[in-house]
């Protein structure tokens, strides 16, 4: 794996990638909010065409709003148009309830039946 630096958004929110051989990782970290999700969002769409699979890491993420919510699904519908597969890792309960809640769990099902951890 080699990792990227960084990239950096409005205090609050970072993220770190990592390209493997099969995937893209990137960790997101603090809170992914209305002002952070076009940072999320221009990232992700980035590493989509180069890869088959782009998973996100939400283990360090304290908080996701409806914005963010919106962010994922949007980044969801980029993925599947480019055959592309994202997954979500390592997420809280209240990051699992908003999805529950929004019915959107299903979108993730891989991960989300048992809120799978990533390795």
């Amino acid at each position: 794996m080699s990792p990227e630096p960084a990239a950096f958004s409005a205090a609050g929110f970072r993220m770190r990638t990592d390209t493997r051989e099969d995937m893209i990782v990137i960790y997101c970290i603090g809170r992914l909010t209305s002002e952070h999700t076009d940072t999320l969002k221009k990232h992700v769409r980035e590493h989509i065409p180069r890869t088959k699979r782009v998973v996100l890491d939400f283990n360090e993420l304290v908080r996701m709003d409806s914005a963010g919510l919106g962010a994922i699904v949007g980044l969801y519908v980029s993925a599947k148009k480019e055959k592309c597969e994202l997954l979500l890792f390592n997420y809280n309960k209240s990051v699992r309830d908003l999805l529950g809640l929004t019915s959107l769990l299903s979108m993730f099902e891989d991960c989300a039946r048992t809120g799978m951890r990533m390795p």
